[in-house]
């Protein structure tokens, strides 16, 4: 099997549990040396394990990217253990505690949102693009959602941050493609992760309605997001800048 990565360095946010760990294993299996940053310790190092059983090397850290010291300490451990920085996918996000209207939502809970879910993502960047710059070009990879293409009812804060996030991930793409610096941005449906339990309430209940919402019939597997994002910070995706691909099942199309 070829092994697009071998002897790059991949940081991956949001690591510790569904699409963050299942791109890691998967920047892994294909010969990277990766980082996983998240705010679960225990996860992230769960992850570094499946990892290294693997036969693959990794370095987890704890990192909350709404802060930035958070973010530059974590990249600094990245570079300090494995000399470089290749590509990034900024996949750390987070989901409302409930739906509601929005003259009901709570401006700190906006907040949180906001700040997790987009400030977070600048935030990675920003620490992640001139290490990148040193090696001479590499790749990013942006989590936004459906929600980043059609409005949610309930919930303001998430429909902004993951809109707000593709105008984000455009204007940095304009930013560093002179520079060989390809940015584009993912943008799951349904998939079968723990904020997915979360949001179904665990229920079977909750998963026939989600799947109901699926035109194929199913939720997606994390595995079919890190698939996509492993063609995007490939060569084989080397004119494909600035774009959010939706990866939905047909969901958004309805």
């Amino acid at each position: 099997m070829e092994r697009r990565f071998l002897g790059k360095v991949a940081f991956v946010t949001g690591g510790a549990s569904g699409i963050g760990r299942a791109a890691a294993l998967a920047f892994a299996r294909e010969g990277a040396n990766v980082v996983l940053a998240d705010v679960s310790e225990q996860g992230a190092s769960e992850t570094a394990r499946m990892i290294e059983q693997q036969g693959g090397r990794a370095l987890a850290v704890r990192c909350d990217v709404s802060r930035a010291e958070d973010v530059k300490a974590a990249l600094d451990k990245t570079v300090e253990m494995f000399g470089r920085l290749d590509v990034a996918f900024n996949n750390a996000g987070v989901e409302p505690k409930k739906l509601a209207p929005t003259a009901e939502w709570e401006a700190d809970e906006w907040d949180r949102i906001l700040d997790i879910d987009l400030r977070g993502v600048f935030l990675c960047m920003k620490y992640e693009l001139p290490l990148i710059l040193e090696q001479g070009g590499g790749a990013i990879v942006n989590t936004s959602s459906g929600a980043g293409v059609i409005g949610i009812k309930g919930s303001p804060a998430y429909t902004a941050a993951k809109h707000g996030l593709i105008g984000l991930t455009r204007a940095a793409a304009l930013d560093y493609a002179a520079q060989n610096i390809r940015i584009n941005a993912v943008c799951p449906g349904y998939i079968d992760t723990p904020m997915m339990a979360r949001y179904t309430g665990g229920t079977s209940e909750g998963r026939a309605r989600v799947i109901s919402e699926e035109p194929v019939g199913r939720m997606g597997t994390p595995e079919d997001i890190a698939e996509t994002v492993l063609w995007l910070c490939s060569d084989a995706s080397r004119f494909v800048i600035g774009h959010a691909l939706v990866i939905d099942g047909g969901q958004t199309i309805q």
